[in-house]
């Protein structure tokens, strides 16, 4: 697998790696271009993320860096779904 930090541009097989893991969790989750959309319970998505981390760590990267932005709706039931919806519309 071709490593970043031994001088390539890409990074892709590192998402490539997780995705698997995305895909098995129960969590609903989109991978676009740039950044992963996980839509879940607190709890639930932190675990994920923790399986992720450990992944690509047990493919010997050594520093892992992540960037986490955490939306709650409390007014009323609002789903990845919707808002992409409303987007598009």
């Amino acid at each position: 697998m071709h490593r970043p930090d031994e001088g390539g541009p890409s990074a892709s097989s590192y998402p490539r790696e997780i995705k698997p893991i995305i895909d098995a969790s129960p969590l609903n989750a989109e991978m676009p271009a740039k950044g992963t959309n996980i839509e879940g319970e607190l709890a639930d998505i932190c675990q994920l993320i923790e399986q992720c981390e450990a992944r690509v760590s047990h493919l010997g990267v050594q520093r892992v860096f992540f960037t986490t932005a955490v939306s709650f709706r409390r007014d009323k039931a609002k789903f990845m779904a919707d808002m992409l919806r409303a987007v598009s519309e």
